[in-house]
Order: C-alpha cells, then sequence, then structure tokens
C-alpha cells in the first residue's frame, strides 16, 4: 500500500474511510459483544480511537495480559444491564399483549353497548348516570323480567288445571313457552295455597 500523494485526496479519502471504519467497529461491538479499540492518526498527527468497553481497558488488557479490577467491575455492571434490559423487554411485552386485550374487549364491549341501545333505544351511557338513575335502569331491566316469569307461571297453571300441558313444568325457559299477551288472573285468585303446595308451584 503506497501513500497518496496529494495531500487534499490523502484528507478526503482518511475522512471518508475513518467514518466507516468506525462505524463497522461499533457494528462489530454491537452485533458480536465484541470488545474493540481503534486509533487512527492523520497526516497531520491527529488522533481518533475507539473502544467498547472502553480503549483504554481494551490496551491494558492486551499489553498487560491480566484483567483490571476495574475491567472485572465494568464487565459486572455490563451484564446486570443486559439482565435489567432483557427483563424490562420481557415485562415490555407482556404489557403490549395485555394492552391488545383489553383494547380487543373494549371493542367488543362498546359494538354491545351500541347494539343494545339501537335495540332498546338507550342512547345514553351507564358511567355518566347518577344513583337515581341507576336504581330507575335497574327497575327497567328487572320489571320485563317479572313479567316473562308471572305470564310463565300463569300459563302452567292454565295447562295444568286443563291437563293440556304440553310441556315439563321442571323445564320452564322463556324457550319452550308459547308466549301470548292475555289476561289471566293472578294465581292467589284462581286456586288456594294448598293446589301450589301440591303441584310445587308457589305464589
Amino acid at each position: 500500500m503506497k501513500k497518496m500523494s496529494n495531500e487534499s485526496n490523502l484528507q478526503v479519502t482518511l475522512s471518508r474511510r475513518r467514518s466507516r471504519l468506525l462505524l463497522k467497529a461499533s457494528e462489530l461491538c454491537t452485533l458480536c459483544d465484541a470488545q474493540i479499540s481503534l486509533v487512527v492518526f492523520s497526516p497531520s498527527e491527529k488522533v481518533f480511537s475507539f473502544g467498547n468497553p472502553n480503549i483504554d481497558t481494551v490496551i491494558d488488557r492486551y499489553l498487560s495480559r491480566v484483567p483490571s479490577q476495574k475491567s472485572d467491575i465494568m464487565e459486572f455492571i455490563e451484564a446486570r444491564r443486559k439482565a435489567n434490559v432483557c427483563e424490562i423487554n420481557t415485562q415490555l411485552t407482556q404489557i403490549n399483549k395485555t394492552l391488545d386485550i383489553v383494547k380487543k374487549l373494549g371493542d367488543e364491549l362498546s359494538h354491545l353497548r351500541k347494539d343494545f341501545e339501537t335495540r332498546f333505544g338507550w342512547t345514553f351511557s351507564i358511567d355518566k348516570m347518577n344513583w337515581a338513575q341507576l336504581e330507575m335502569f335497574k327497575k327497567a331491566l328487572e320489571d320485563p323480567r317479572n313479567l316473562v316469569a308471572q305470564h310463565a307461571i300463569n300459563l302452567v297453571i292454565q295447562y295444568t288445571h286443563t291437563q293440556t300441558l304440553p310441556f315439563c313444568v321442571d323445564s320452564i325457559s322463556p324457550s319452550n313457552i308459547p308466549f301470548q299477551h292475555q289476561l289471566i288472573p293472578q294465581q292467589g285468585q284462581m286456586f288456594p295455597p294448598q293446589y301450589y303446595q301440591k303441584h310445587l308451584l308457589h305464589p
């Protein structure tokens, strides 16, 4: 290898190659966890250096062939730092997964709420209700359920009285009751209490 005679070209080439050389050394340290020291002298005797973990540690290691106490401490600190980074990355990954699950559940709840509002015409938010509004909302949900249960019991009594019951009394559910809107007397007005005890039906 011959030194360039043109000083201008020499300086430009040095600057360009020095940057690439330092970049390659940094990449080797990152990818291979290597300990590297690099010293570059310019034509004007200006010194450029690079070292990982630092240039003095690497030079002392090869000059004395005995690892210094400072180097051991630095290695311990570096190992601890890497362990902490690995643990933090694991926690971050788990948190991101949890956030994705929570976001998905939130989207599903939002979809269900919109569907509920579309069906029943309620366009208010439960989170913004006060205590009185929540009580009214609870009653509005319970009243239809109680009416359906009362109507089902009345139908059972009616079919039992006429002995034309088309289904089993023990399997009463909204899916197997022929729901019909009709005026049916209250249970206490139709039969005495002994009748309900006999048939395991309580008013």
